[in-house]
C-alpha cells in the first residue's frame, strides 16, 4: 500500500510560515512549563525566610527538608500524572481537543499558586502545594501533545529541528524565570529596603517580601493565556485525522488550507489502512512488544536517567552556589537581596549554558542525528560531573570558583545539546500514530519519575554535614560532592541505554512506526509530483 498523498505532501513540503507558527504556538507552552517548574527554586529560599524565620536562630529561616521537598517536588508529581493521562487522552480524543484543556489548567493554577492562603505558614504551604500539583498536571499534558503535534506537522527533512525548536523554548522559560525574579526582587528591595541584619534579625525580611514570590509565580499565567486563542485555531493533525480518526476528507481539507495546495481525499486508502488487522495491535500486545518494546524501554530509561541529573541540578543550583561560596551566606543579606542574587546566578547559568545548548541541538540534529547527539551529551555530562566532584574541595577555593561555575555551565550545555532535547524528540517520531501520544506520555512520565528521584534525593543528600566546614549546618560539602559523583554515574548509565534508541533522521513517521509495512515503496516514498506541495 502506498503512502497517503496528504502525508507525503507534509513529508516533502518545504519549510514555510505554518511551520514557524506551529513552533511558536506549541513552544509557548514549553516556555510556560519551564518558567513554572523552575522559578520555584528561586523563591524557595524566600519562602523559608518569610514563613520559617526563627528569631534566635544563628541563621535566617529556611524551609525544613520535608517542606522543601514538597514545594519542589509536588509539581513534578502532578506533571507525571498529567503526562500519562493527557498522553492517553490525546490518542483517544485527538491532539487539538485536549490541547486547550492543558493550557486552561496552567493559567488558572499559576494564578492560584500566587494567591495561596492560610492562617499559618503550614496553611500557606499546603495550599501552594495543592495548586502546584494541578499546575504540574496541566504542564504534563503539554509534553506529549506539543511533541506529537509538531512531529505530525513537520516535514521529514527538518522534523528534528522543528521539534527541538519547540523544546528549546524551555530554555527561554528558565531564563525568563530568572529575569522576572531579578526585576521583581530588585524593585521591591529598592522600594522597601530592609535594615541591616545586625540591627534587626526580623527586619532582614520586610513584610512586602511576601508579594515577591506571589508575583513571580503568577507571571507564568501570562504567556499561557496569550497562546490559548491560537492553539484553538490550529487544525487537528492530518496523521491523527487520517490514520486514527480515519476521516480522509477532513485530513485533506485541513492540510489543503495549511499547505495552501489542493489535496485529494483518498478514502479508499484510508479504508484499507483501517482493515489491516496487522496494524491493530494495542500497547500491551505481544506485537507491540515485538515491534516497539525495546524502543519504549530505551526512551523511558534514558529520559528517567537524564532527569535525575537535570532536575536535581536545576532545582538546587542555589545550594551548589552556596556550597562554593559563590553566593554569600544568608546572614549577610536581606531576604530580597538573597532572592536577587540567587536569580542572578541562575540567569547567568541559563544564559551561558542552558539556552545555547538547546539551539545547538536545533542547528545540528538533522545533520548529526539524534543518536549521536544523545550519546555525546550523556558522555560529556559524565566527564564534567566527575571533573567537578572528585577535586571538589579544590573548586571550593576562592581562586577556582569561577572555573567551577564554567564547568557547571558546561554540564547544562551538554544536557541540552544532548539527551534533554533528544529524549523529548525521539518518542514523538518512532511510535504508531494511534499510540504516539500515549508512548510519548509514558516516556515523559518516566522522566518525571527520575526528576522526583533527583529532586528529593539531592535535597536529602545535600543535608549531609561537612566536618571540614566551619558552619556544617548549611547544605554543602560532602552531600554535594557525593551527589555529583552519583549524577556522573547516572549519566554514564544513560549513555549505555541510548544503544536501545533507533535513529529516526531522514525517515517518515510511517517508515519509523511500521505503518507503511507491506508497501514495496516504503523507505522511498513517492507523491504525485503534479501536486504543488510547497509554496
Amino acid at each position: 500500500m502506498s503512502q497517503l498523498g496528504v502525508l507525503s505532501a507534509l513529508d516533502i513540503a518545504k519549510t514555510q510560515w505554518y511551520h514557524f507558527t506551529a513552533i511558536i504556538i506549541a513552544g509557548m507552552g514549553f516556555f510556560t512549563d519551564a518558567y513554572d517548574l523552575f522559578c520555584i527554586s528561586i523563591v524557595t529560599k524566600l519562602l523559608g525566610r518569610i514563613y520559617y524565620h526563627v528569631e534566635d536562630s544563628p541563621r535566617p529561616g529556611s524551609l525544613p527538608p520535608n517542606i522543601a521537598a514538597a514545594v519542589n517536588g509536588v509539581a513534578l508529581c502532578g506533571t507525571l500524572a498529567g503526562q500519562l493521562f493527557f498522553g492517553w487522552l490525546g490518542d483517544k480524543l485527538g491532539r487539538k481537543k485536549v490541547y486547550g484543556i492543558t493550557l486552561i489548567l496552567m493559567v488558572i493554577c499559576s494564578l492560584a499558586s500566587g494567591l495561596s492562603f492560610g492562617d499559618s505558614p503550614k496553611g500557606v504551604i499546603a495550599t501552594l502545594c495543592f495548586f502546584r500539583f494541578w499546575l504540574g498536571f496541566g504542564i504534563g499534558g503539554d509534553y506529549p501533545l506539543s511533541a506529537t503535534i509538531m512531529s505530525e506537522y513537520a516535514n521529514k527533512k527538518t522534523r528534528g529541528a522543528f521539534i527541538a525548536a519547540v523544546f528549546a523554548m524551555q530554555g527561554f522559560g528558565i531564563l525568563a524565570g530568572g529575569i522576572v525574579s531579578l526585576i521583581v526582587s530588585a524593585a521591591f528591595n529598592n522600594r522597601f529596603p530592609a535594615p541591616p541584619y545586625s540591627e534587626s534579625r526580623s527586619g532582614s525580611t520586610v513584610p512586602e517580601a511576601d508579594y515577591v514570590w506571589r508575583i513571580v509565580l503568577m507571571f507564568g499565567a501570562i504567556p499561557a493565556a496569550m497562546t490559548y486563542y491560537w492553539r484553538m485555531k490550529m487544525p487537528e493533525t492530518a496523521r491523527y485525522t487520517a490514520l486514527v480518526a480515519r476521516n480522509a476528507k477532513q485530513a485533506a481539507a485541513d492540510m489543503s488550507k495549511v499547505l495552501q495546495v489542493q489535496l485529494e481525499a483518498e478514502e479508499e486508502k484510508v479504508e484499507k489502512i483501517a482493515t489491516q488487522s496487522s496494524h491493530g495491535f494495542g500497547l500491551f500486545s505481544t506485537e507491540f512488544a515485538r515491534r516497539h518494546g525495546a524502543h519504549l524501554v530505551g526512551t523511558t530509561t534514558t529520559w528517567f536517567l537524564l532527569d535525575i541529573a537535570f532536575y536535581s541540578q536545576n532545582l538546587f543550583q542555589k545550594d551548589i552556589f552556596t556550597a562554593i561560596e559563590w553566593l554569600p551566606p544568608p546572614p549577610t543579606m536581606s531576604a530580597l537581596e538573597e532572592c536577587f542574587k540567587i536569580a542572578r546566578a541562575q540567569t547567568l547559568i541559563a544564559l551561558c549554558g542552558t539556552v545555547p545548548g538547546y539551539w545547538f541541538t536545533v542547528a545540528f540534529i538533522d545533520y548529526i542525528g539524534r543518536f549521536l547527539i544523545q550519546l555525546m551529551g550523556f558522555l560529556m555530562m559524565t566527564v564534567f560531573m566527575f571533573a567537578l566532584a572528585f577535586p571538589y574541595y579544590h573548586w571550593k577555593e576562592k581562586p577556582h570558583r569561577i572555573g567551577f561555575v564554567v564547568m557547571y555551565s558546561l554540564t547544562f550545555f551538554f544536557a541540552n545539546f544532548g539527551p534533554n532535547s533528544t529524549t523529548f524528540i525521539v518518542p514523538a517520531e518512532i511510535f504508531p500514530a494511534r499510540l504516539r501520544s500515549t508512548c510519548h506520555g509514558i516516556s515523559a512520565a518516566s522522566g518525571k519519575a527520575g526528576a522526583i528521584v533527583g529532586a528529593f534525593g539531592f535535597l536529602y543528600a545535600a543535608q549531609s554535614k561537612d566536618p571540614n566546614l566551619t558552619d556544617p549546618g548549611y547544605p554543602t560539602g560532602i552531600g554535594v560532592k557525593n551527589s555529583l559523583i552519583v549524577l556522573g554515574c547516572v549519566n554514564f548509565l544513560g549513555a549505555l541505554f541510548t544503544l536501545l534508541v533507533p535513529e529516526p533522521k531522514g525517515k517518515s513517521l510511517e517508515e519509523l512506526s511500521g505503518e507503511n509495512e507491506g508497501d514495496d515503496n516504503a523507505g522511498g516514498l513517492q507523491v504525485n509530483r503534479t501536486m504543488p506541495v510547497s509554496v
